[in-house]
């Protein structure tokens, strides 16, 4: 099962990127990379976000719910590196399987954040060397992350019961959505 399809002549198929990533807005406040998720690995998400100091706070936007919650961000307490990978590895189905959320992991120590969005693409802020040398040892290259368009998201069934998991997993504090988090 995968997250994405993007349109082939008149057939819906698997969208997975190829193992690639971008630099963009180097020359502002604000640099950043931009990753192309291939087959949705959750491991290239912690990878990444295990490069920054701990402790971590994930945040799990729920924005196409299927029951489980109500949409809104829900904010994990501090956790430690080990506590981290290890809500990684039990969530790893629905994370790499479902697009009903976009998944945040931010350093407070180093005020540096790695998204994973509903279209399989990370966007990291911070320690962009970092970033670029971890991506080329996982094997990645530079070149063009960009989605498929037209594309459609999974919002799958078989992902139910481990979401209502995951929002049972920590003591999450709940906000409404953002504007830019609706779909």
């Amino acid at each position: 099962m995968h997250k994405l399809s993007w349109l082939s002549g008149t057939e819906w198929v698997e969208h997975s990127f190829a193992p690639v990533y971008e630099l963009a807005n180097i020359d502002t406040p604000n640099p950043r990379i931009i990753v192309g998720v291939p087959a949705g690995d959750p491991v290239v998400f912690e990878q990444l976000a295990l490069l920054l100091e701990p402790p971590y706070f994930v945040l799990y936007v729920l924005h196409t719910p299927r029951g489980e919650e109500q949409a809104g961000r829900y904010q994990s307490p501090e956790l430690s590196a080990e506590e981290f990978r290890a809500f990684i590895t039990r969530f790893a189905q629905l994370l790499s399987q479902d697009s009903r959320f976009d998944i945040w992991a931010y350093s407070p120590a180093e005020r540096a954040t790695v998204v994973w969005d509903r279209h399989n693409q990370l966007f990291c802020y911070g320690p962009i060397e970092r970033f670029a040398s971890r991506l080329q040892a996982l094997g990645f290259r530079s070149g063009d992350p960009s989605i498929s368009v037209p594309h459609q998201h999974h919002y799958r069934q078989e992902c139910d019961a481990q979401a209502a998991e995951l929002l049972a997993a920590l003591d999450w504090s709940f906000s409404p959505l953002q504007p830019e988090d609706e779909q």
